[in-house]
């Protein structure tokens, strides 16, 4: 099988774009990564999105964007796994490459989600959600999350104030991120005086939604076996959940992170202690906790520990939200896991700027569906 590297990456800052459309904001992406990859064609197209069909009333996203960048004749499909769809599009090109179907692929995440009005796109988000026994029942999204969040601060013993510095990192970084819709620090006082939305979640260990649109340009690593830094996939993997939490195993164990990690760092050949750099999905700050708890990076219930001993920080442990994360970067949803791919490659390239992580020969990315019923985890190292 063949192994995929990244050839060239592309983004948009993530705001509220009313000015461009959907197609404008996945042509702009695209755009960049084909200069930096110094193409005009590829054999693939791999779109990632969640919500066209309510929030713009489009669908075939496929065929729209490939022709909308002149690349119409290209095989082209989209791909959906709710907020996980980026990595999930991305896992796809990478196995078509590793197949020796396809060469040279594209992967598109694109999302326009203000345009459209805030009630509906909470309904549309809810879809993520199991629609009989959660939705129906008048369950939010982020209720789910709070009841989550709730449930391991009792068995715990935390505070919602213990949550704070995965929130107060984010911002940090993203100040040093043109890409990031918010870039401006917190402090402590800001998150302990942000609103409540959903109690125990309030404004500050929410992520914000946002336009928005990143694309990776895939090939096979044989191809550019002379370039120099090569930045390679080497490990890719995914696992799922029960969609709802009524039927969950753990309610504050992410078992799919746990899966897919374990098997991409099987398949990668390292452990934790190789990671320099980690984009986990802080949609919650509540889910940036469980992901560093089921991929191992620490153990259970010791997440806000390891947060408020800076562990998170660019010199800490592990690195996370390097680029402002969720939180502070935004959260296109369907855009979301491309993002974070982008971010590794550039922390693997050393262009990360005022971000830049002291050990970047490894670096993971981790996109989450739903409340954690779909995790798919990539490892990229620079060679």
């Amino acid at each position: 099988m063949q192994k995929s590297a990244v050839l060239g990456i592309g983004q948009i800052k993530v705001q509220e774009h009313w000015d461009k459309s959907l197609r404008e904001l996945a042509g702009e992406a695209t755009l960049f990564a084909l200069e930096d990859a110094g193409l005009n064609r590829v054999d693939g197209i791999f779109v990632s999105n969640m919500l066209s069909g309510t929030a713009n009333k489009q669908a075939q996203l496929g065929a729209l964007i490939a022709d909308w960048i002149g690349l119409k004749y290209s095989e082209s499909i989209r791909l959906e796994a709710a907020c996980g769809s980026g990595a999930y599009a991305f896992r796809n090109a990478v196995l078509a490459i590793a197949s020796g179907q396809i060469e040279t692929a594209l992967v598109i995440g694109v999302e326009k989600m203000t345009d459209s009005p805030s009630a509906e796109i909470t309904s549309a988000l809810a879809t993520a959600a199991d629609a009989d026994w959660e939705v129906d029942m008048g369950v939010s999204f982020v209720a789910l999350n709070a009841l989550i969040m709730q449930r391991y601060m009792h068995e715990y013993g935390w505070q919602t104030s213990d949550f704070a510095a995965f929130s107060i990192n984010a911002h940090a970084n993203a100040v040093h991120n043109p890409y990031a819709r918010f870039n401006k620090t917190i402090t402590e006082k800001t998150y302990q005086n942000a609103p409540m939305i959903c109690d125990p979640i309030n404004l500050m260990d929410a992520s914000s939604i946002g336009d928005g649109a990143a694309a990776i340009v895939l090939t096979s690593s044989e191809r550019i076996r002379n370039q120099s830094p090569k930045i390679c996939v080497v490990g890719s993997a995914a696992a799922t959940d029960s969609i709802s939490l009524q039927n969950r195993n753990d309610l504050v164990w992410l078992s799919a992170a746990e899966i897919s990690s374990k098997a991409a760092f099987k398949q990668a050949g390292l452990s934790h202690s190789d990671i320099g750099v980690f984009e986990y999905h802080d949609a919650f700050t509540i889910m940036a906790a469980l992901a560093l708890e089921g991929s191992g990076f620490c153990e259970r219930g010791e997440a806000p520990r390891l947060a408020n001993d800076e562990e998170i920080r660019i010199n800490g442990q592990i690195p996370v939200a390097t680029r402002g994360g969720l939180k502070a970067r935004g959260h296109p949803v369907g855009a979301t896991g491309i993002y974070q791919i982008v971010e590794v490659v550039q922390q693997l390239r050393g262009v990360a700027g005022e971000t830049q992580v002291p050990r970047n020969k490894y670096g993971m990315a981790q996109n989450i569906g739903g409340s954690g019923s779909n995790i798919i985890t990539h490892i990229l190292a620079r060679e």
